[in-house]
């Protein structure tokens, strides 16, 4: 039986002791590659002192977990418009490759620093590094800070009445709209002091982050990585999304969701920049109290909720990036399918919304949350494939590929973690499509060859006439894939494998 974080670390989040204001302090960026609301930054820049930003890469240290092809490609412009930024205020980011208390040792010896402030991850590989390393700097006089940066509750604030960690969403989220409003954002700082000595840095070329040979270029023609792109994202999804967002997050063939997730993963935009920017909207043309209602009822600000969540249950509950919550699903009759996979993998299951998702995916590092759903759906329950391998794919494929939401997400769907979706929730999947593409508008623009067909049957070519099918040009098992298994079929399959694990 697994069990929770030992309340110790608790005790390290807090400063030993303020540095003189004449030596530099380090600040170690991770997924807080931004300098507004950069609490670590702000504790760096206390009494004027000197400031050497620091980028580690030591991907060997996070475990199981180092970051998939398209999180590099992500980091790679990241950290190039955190170097662009830091150059604007006078500084610059050093760049160094681990391991990384050893990194920092050198680096303090090399400009002469006396503390390092960081900002919390909690994937558990990390924490566990994190916490040795704070230990060890202290044990050599060193001030050893962190920091939260990326949630707007830590993990351990948020307990039920019994002083134990939630397993549900609803109560853990009414209890967090019950706590104080985070902080009002912190502004980037106009200048930051350079150290008398800077120590030497790797440029990022040398961390070969981008992919050889380049298939990068749909996330090129997608994204723009940094705080511009994040503040662009916020801004347009107020003025399109946000109001209609309750249905709109539904729809992928409308652009119904904010697309923030990989900067909020990579720390480009807080949560508390997103939460005080969606309040000041819904103050807009309303009362106060009117507002405040209309705000925090939002289904938007639960997804900020959903995030939460996720990082509460993985602070809580560390084995859930690899084992299910539910201890009984350990036991569940999984199949090992490869060529039910590849096809998953590859948009090629012969189901227009499945297929459509993972182009999608494969092509911009991103897919729609409720195709996300259908996808997984389609992997764990029509193919019995675990659960883990679906989550191993996204996280190598999404460009906002995070543990704990990751894991959270998989779970949910296969029905072994908190909060679950019973088992016995088996998405249709051409139901899916008829219902949130009507149209077949995202149906047609990931999966070409069926763009011809009528929306009566964009969703099931397998079912349409064959004069349809002709004058379409869909020829099936040659121009698009037949379905790879029965839907019908499959359910039955797996709600008897459900059936005889509860058994």
């Amino acid at each position: 039986m697994h069990k929770t974080r030992p309340v110790a670390h608790r005790s390290a989040e807090r400063p030993a002791r303020t540095p003189g204001s004449s030596t530099p302090a380090i600040v170690w960026f991770r997924q807080d590659l931004r300098l507004e609301d950069n609490p670590a930054l702000a504790a760096a820049l206390q009494g004027g002192r000197p400031v050497v930003p620091l980028f580690i890469w030591a991907p060997e240290e996070e475990g199981a977990w180092p970051p998939g092809a398209a999180s590099r490609w992500w980091l790679h412009h990241s950290l190039a418009a955190l170097q662009q930024h830091s150059e604007q205020v006078g500084s610059r980011l050093v760049i160094r490759i681990g391991p990384s208390l050893d990194t920092l040792r050198h680096v303090l010896a090399e400009s002469g620093g006396s503390a390092v402030y960081w900002n919390h991850r909690y994937e558990p590989v990390v924490w566990e590094r994190d916490a040795q390393i704070k230990q060890s700097l202290r044990e050599a006089g060193i001030e050893a800070g962190s920091f939260n940066a990326a949630l707007l509750h830590e993990p351990w604030t948020v307990e039920n009445k019994s002083g134990k960690p939630f397993q549900v969403f609803t109560p853990f989220w009414r209890h967090c709209l019950a706590l104080p409003a985070p902080p009002v954002p912190l502004p980037a700082p106009e200048r930051l002091t350079a150290p008398a000595r800077w120590p030497a840095g790797a440029s990022l070329e040398q961390l070969r982050l981008l992919p050889d040979p380049d298939w990068a270029g749909g996330l090129r023609q997608t994204w723009q990585p940094g705080p511009a792109g994040a503040r662009t994202r916020l801004e347009q999804f107020l003025e399109i999304g946000f109001a209609g967002y309750a249905e709109g997050r539904n729809r992928p063939d409308l652009p119904g969701t904010s697309q923030l997730s990989p900067h909020l993963h990579f720390g480009e935009i807080s949560p508390r920049q997103i939460w005080h920017a969606l309040r000041t909207r819904a103050e807009q043309g309303r009362t106060a109290a009117g507002a405040w209602a209309a705000w925090r009822n939002s289904q938007f600000v639960a997804e900020l909720g959903w995030r939460e969540f996720s990082h509460h249950l993985i602070y809580h509950f560390p084995h859930t990036d690899r084992e299910p919550l539910r201890p009984e699903f350990s036991r569940f009759p999984w199949r090992h399918n490869p060529e039910g996979l590849r096809a998953w993998q590859r948009g090629q299951t012969g189901y227009p919304i499945v297929d459509a998702g993972m182009r999608e995916l494969w092509t911009t590092g991103w897919m729609h949350n409720r195709v996300r759903m259908v996808v997984a759906s389609f992997l764990v329950k029509d193919l019995l494939i675990p659960w883990q391998e679906g989550a191993r794919w996204f996280w190598d494929t999404l460009v906002d590929a995070d543990l704990a939401q990751n894991s959270l997400g998989w779970q949910w769907t296969a029905g072994c973690g908190a909060d679950a979706a019973p088992f016995f929730r088996i998405f249709n999947p051409t139901a899916q499509g008829e219902k949130f593409d009507p149209q077949g508008t995202y149906v047609r623009r990931w999966v070409p060859e069926l763009a011809a067909l009528p929306d009566r049957w964009i969703h099931q070519p397998h079912a349409a006439p064959k004069e349809i099918l002709d004058r379409a040009g869909v020829r099936p098992g040659a121009t698009y894939p037949k379905p790879i298994v029965s839907h019908a079929i499959a359910r039955e399959i797996a709600l008897e494998a459900f059936a005889r694990l509860k058994s």
